[in-house]
């Protein structure tokens, strides 16, 4: 799964910092096997959230979870409100060849 999430420029960092600070509840969601933030080396703004789960079935469970929509309610209250209305684009993929 990848959400990709614009942010401006000047605000890139901060919003590093707040994924390295995430509360890593996701870590311990049966079936969730990493995460990891990317930065577009060309686009600074554009970060991309990957994570990697044993199975679809485990994602959705995550995504459908009390805890997932607890997150994600915290980030519409962050105080910066041009960051708290960034809307993420996810894509989700299938592993077909390793």
């Amino acid at each position: 799964m990848q959400s990709v999430v614009q942010v401006p420029v000047e605000k890139t960092e901060e919003v590093i910092g707040l994924y390295r600070n995430r509360s890593r509840s996701v870590d311990k969601q049966p079936g969730f096997l990493s995460f990891q933030l990317l930065q577009n080396e060309v686009k600074p703004g554009e970060l991309i959230v990957h994570m990697t789960w044993t199975n679809k079935e485990s994602y959705l469970s995550w995504v459908t979870s009390d805890d997932f929509k607890r997150i994600h309610e915290l980030e519409k209250k962050y105080p910066d409100q041009e960051l708290a209305n960034i809307k993420p684009i996810v894509r989700r993929y299938t592993v077909r060849a390793d």
